[in-house]
């Protein structure tokens, strides 16, 4: 029996989907705040329809929350939704950067990212770049379902990082380890450059939420 592939998102169902992700990567819209279905039709100019679509979307990938008396809220973010999205991305991205560079497959996008992310003039933008970064870290691995996991976590990881930098903005701090990860995957360290992606993420975790922080 065939399957006809899945249907493409409309493009004003796109439209808002991007729209209203990038306000809650970029910090435009906090954990908890409400998201009005009226409100978010008004601002971008279109029907209730594609609104519901793109907030079903974006639940979907654990970036808003939909609940029956509460309506749709922003995700909120603990020590516990972190450590958990982390311990995902410390299981599988070492490994898919490790086969990465045994492969030799290109840096060029990872290094283009960290470029932009030196050049970024607003947070949102740099955070944006980074996302890039680690993404073309992993996406050439050579395995596609182990790119779609990690996919699959970006933007809960994102949202992570949002909230981290909004109370210690310490990315200064993992520049310098990206230039690191960079260095030794352009130099062919595939173990290297593992362990410095593990340490950047496992540290990164530990120190927006503390193991002792109440979850």
């Amino acid at each position: 029996m065939a399957f006809a592939p899945p249907s493409p998102i409309p493009s004003r169902t796109q439209y808002v989907l991007e729209g209203i992700k990038h306000a809650i990567l970029t910090g435009g819209l906090s954990p908890g705040q409400a998201l009005v279905e009226t409100e978010l039709a008004a601002q971008f100019g279109v029907s209730k329809t594609p609104v519901r679509e793109a907030l079903k979307t974006l639940a979907g990938t654990g970036l808003v929350v939909m609940n029956q008396y509460k309506g749709v809220t922003v995700r909120t973010v603990d020590a516990a939704m972190a450590r958990e999205v982390y311990d995902v991305r410390l299981l599988l991205e070492p490994e898919a950067l490790r086969r990465t560079i045994t492969s030799r497959a290109s840096l060029e996008a990872a290094r283009e990212a960290l470029v932009r992310a030196e050049e970024a003039t607003d947070q949102a933008e740099r955070s944006l770049a980074n996302r890039e970064f680690h993404r073309a870290l992993y996406m050439p691995c050579g395995n596609p379902l182990l790119a779609r996991m990690l996919d699959e976590v970006r933007d809960q990881a994102a949202l992570v990082s949002t909230v981290a930098w909004a109370a210690v903005p310490s990315w200064k701090h993992e520049a310098g380890e990206h230039l690191e990860i960079l260095r030794l995957a352009l130099d062919g360290d595939a173990e290297g450059a593992a362990r410095a992606l593990h340490t950047h993420i496992a540290d990164f975790v530990q120190r927006a939420f503390p193991e002792g922080d109440p979850v």
